[in-house]
């Protein structure tokens, strides 16, 4: 009789391992197991990159396992696992194989020789010491990688990988002194000084030490033409703000140590925090934090050209400093005032959810152009206002109309035509994406064919892989949907209940309340003086169907 199984396997790329390889192994060795005694493998669960510590709960493909567990129709009548350590840490074990036991699914490894007895005191035992050695591994590994990196920073100064910081480009600097990975065709590289955004930065300190703020620095920049980093490599930064300069960029370069030549490292480490304190057994996971600068790790001496002194360096942490302990910050206050239109109504200048502003005993809207951007080019007003009063009779009369009984069918008839599946954009998406991953495999070995750097196009490929892996395994989980009907909008729509009623009666409070049940979406056009209305309604099974408004208009 031949067995189902189903696999469950696991991957991190921290230390850079090929998600496909570590698959390739982790599954030979659970077929050697269960091919024996007739088994096979009919389903897949595979997590890449996902640390050990993460739970199972809050991995995506073991939290696809625990669904099937729950199902009685499941496919497969059994699950193998090819490496424990990969798939437990620590206390997991005792808190997932309970599951199992409870749903009659046999959870067969290799280190029990097949399934695992839940009477067998020896087989707890095994499963156990394998989670603790999961957990001792991680952390040794952790400890030899943190000694390591500080021996590596403070007595060779070695370039540690990474972006270069702004201001600096990247040197080949010989053979890797490890002969393996030299034979390997692995280099060594060290940062040197970019002779056009190193001025760019000189400028930037000179400039903050004449007493000049960050946002004033960065408009002045921004009115030069000078690229930002984002936008000085904008294939690395697609997902950074590209317009301009900002204050927290610049802020970010006055307080980078390695513009003096050093090379620092330990600026931030990474913690288990508990995801629940009040329910250990959920486990933890890993937040990355900022170090005090009393543990960051300084090189001894100077390893890549300076392109500030260190004495400029300290006397910019100086003046923060003292700006810093002269900054005060006021709790904000609860808001109590009634906004009907409560995050409901957007800018159309940015596309920002526009902020409640209580005055003279009326309801505001604003929208600030944002004070940490030094924009130039947006076409925005320092403020946008707009009354509540203008526009809130104008928006229930509408909806009044578009809900009322007279043209509620017209109104389901229209958003059943434009019903929105958004699997479909999701596939489309996808395919999208991997597309642009094997173009970018393909570029990659072209660059390996004109001699290009390999440590570098090495580590794109791996990047373009795992991302390959995650997009495949995304797109195979898209469920199969059904079209949305118009007796599905119509329930929608009665549990809203009587739009019409509820509208002329309700407060303010209930009002905003309503508008977002509803989903309603206003966009505000200042100079065209016009608000946009739009209902965008979430349905069952994540659809969504929207109807444009009429254009509510008013003159001055």
């Amino acid at each position: 009789m031949t067995i189902r199984f189903g696999f469950y396997g696991r991957v991190s790329t921290e230390d850079h391992q090929d998600p496909e390889a570590s698959r390739a192994w982790q599954l030979h060795r659970a077929r050697a197991l269960i091919e024996s005694r007739g088994g096979r493998i009919v389903a897949e669960f595979f997590d890449v990159d996902k640390s050990r510590s993460i739970p199972w709960q809050l991995r995506p493909r073991a939290a696809a396992l625990i669904e099937e567990l729950k199902d009685p129709r499941r496919g497969f009548d059994a699950v193998v696992i090819g490496e424990p350590q990969r798939a437990f840490y620590g206390n997991q074990y005792g808190l997932t194989f309970p599951l199992f036991e409870h749903f009659g699914v046999p959870l067969w490894v290799p280190e029990v020789g097949g399934p695992i007895d839940p009477a067998n005191e020896a087989h707890d035992m095994i499963m156990g010491v394998f989670g603790g050695l999961s957990k001792g591994e991680r952390n040794r590994i952790r400890i030899r990688v943190r000694a390591a990196m500080t021996a590596i920073t403070a007595t060779e100064g070695r370039f540690l990988g990474g972006r270069p910081p702004y201001g600096y480009l990247l040197q080949d600097a010989g053979p890797h002194p490890n002969p393996g990975k030299a034979a390997d065709g692995r280099r060594l590289r060290r940062l040197v000084a970019d002779p056009v955004t190193s001025d760019v930065v000189r400028w930037i300190y000179s400039e903050f030490l004449k007493g000049r703020g960050y946002l004033n620095i960065a408009e002045d920049l921004t009115r030069q033409g000078i690229l930002s980093p984002s936008a000085s490599d904008p294939e690395r930064n697609k997902h950074r703000d590209q317009q301009a300069w900002s204050k927290h960029t610049v802020r970010t370069i006055l307080t980078n140590p390695r513009y003096t030549g050093h090379q620092v490292w330990n600026k931030q480490r990474k913690d288990e925090v508990l995801l629940d304190v009040e329910n250990v057994a959920l486990g933890t996971t890993t937040k990355q934090r900022w170090n005090s600068k009393d543990r960051w790790v300084w090189s001894e001496h100077p390893v890549h050209e300076a392109i500030v002194s260190v004495e400029d360096y300290q006397r910019v942490q100086e003046v923060l400093a003292a700006r810093a302990r002269g900054q005060y910050s006021r709790r904000p206050r609860r808001t109590q005032r009634p906004y009907a239109l409560r995050g409901v109504l957007f800018c159309g200048y940015c596309e920002r959810r526009m902020q409640g502003s209580w005055n003279n005993q009326q309801a505001y809207y604003r929208c600030r152009l944002p004070a940490a951007s030094a924009i130039t080019g947006l076409r925005h007003s320092k403020v946008v206002y707009l009354r509540e009063a203008k526009i809130l009779d104008e928006v229930d009369d509408w909806l009044a109309t578009v809900f009322g009984a007279d043209s509620l069918e017209h109104t389901i008839a229209v958003m059943t035509e434009q019903v929105i599946d958004p699997s479909e954009t999701a596939v489309t998406d996808l395919r999208n994406r991997l597309s642009t991953c094997d173009r970018t495999l393909g570029q990659c070995r072209s660059a390996l064919d004109v001699r290009g750097d390999p440590i570098e196009i090495f580590s794109w490929i791996n990047e373009t892989k795992t991302e390959g892996a995650c997009l495949k395994q995304e797109l195979n989980d898209i469920p199969a949907t059904q079209p949305v009907s118009g007796g599905e909008i119509r329930s929608m729509i009665e549990e809203v209940g009587d739009v019409v009623r509820l509208v002329g009666e309700a407060e303010p409070a209930a009002k905003a309340e309503l508008y977002m049940r509803l989903g309603l979406k206003l966009t505000y056009y200042p100079e065209e003086r016009y608000v946009e209305a739009r209902v965008d309604s979430p349905l069952s099974r994540g659809w969504s169907a929207c109807f444009r408004a009429r254009l509510i208009r008013w003159t001055a």
